[in-house]
């Protein structure tokens, strides 16, 4: 079953005071989380906290997302209130929760990830700037656009597309010579197939990060 992606911002100069102590304070809550030689994984992940959560693996991450989402999965509350507060204890403590792609959606965006890097020879692995991410969503946001226009689709990223073509002519060619070459193929019916709901995801990331300068990190979890 595909996963969530979640896009995140940190603060290390927050997590360097909270999230370390947490971690310090309950190292046996954390220690379930972690892979073999438990210790010593959770040493590593406090020297890097104290150092800049930024310097977190993905594994790392990881399990402090299932440790904060098992802490705080209320299962008595509102599932969304439940969710909510997970991110914004993930928050509190300097990572910043502030996108995720549901599952229905992640195979369909892992597919234009997969092809946009072979273009650009841009890596979008786990951590990259808001630069190197920028053209990448401009070009999801022309790609998903001629998706819904072959279906007679209008939404707001429409607009959004228009705005943006004179500016990115080259990666508007790109997106469109990928749908023409794409769409003829029976095997990527689903993401041809309707209606690009992916469109909405890459304008609402696209606003969220347009003046960001700090590094980003895409979690698959």
């Amino acid at each position: 079953m595909a996963e969530e992606i979640y896009f995140i911002k940190t603060n290390p100069t927050i997590a360097k005071i909270n999230l370390y102590n947490k971690l310090c304070s309950e190292e046996n809550a954390v220690l379930q989380y972690l892979d073999e030689d438990k210790k010593t994984s959770l040493e590593i992940i406090k020297a890097k906290v104290k150092d800049s959560v930024e310097n977190l693996s993905p594994e790392e991450l990881r399990s402090i997302f299932h440790w904060f989402q098992t802490e705080y999965d209320d299962k008595k509350t509102d599932p969304i209130a439940c969710k909510e507060e997970i991110i914004n204890q993930l928050f509190i403590n300097g990572i910043d929760q502030f996108y995720q792609i549901p599952s229905t959606d992640t195979p369909s965006f892992n597919q234009i990830i997969s092809d946009y890097q072979k273009h650009s020879q841009s890596i979008l692995d786990y951590k990259f700037s808001a630069d190197t991410l920028s053209p990448f969503l401009i070009y999801g946001i022309f790609f998903t656009g001629l998706i819904n226009q072959s279906h007679g689709k209008e939404n707001s990223q429409m607009l959004l597309m228009d705005f943006l073509k004179p500016d990115f002519t080259t990666l508007y060619s790109f997106a469109e010579e990928e749908f023409n070459s794409g769409s003829k193929n029976s095997g990527n019916e689903y993401l041809y197939g309707s209606e690009s709901m992916l469109s909405v995801h890459f304008g609402e990331l696209y606003d969220l990060t347009r003046y960001y300068k700090d590094p980003i990190i895409k979690l698959q979890d």
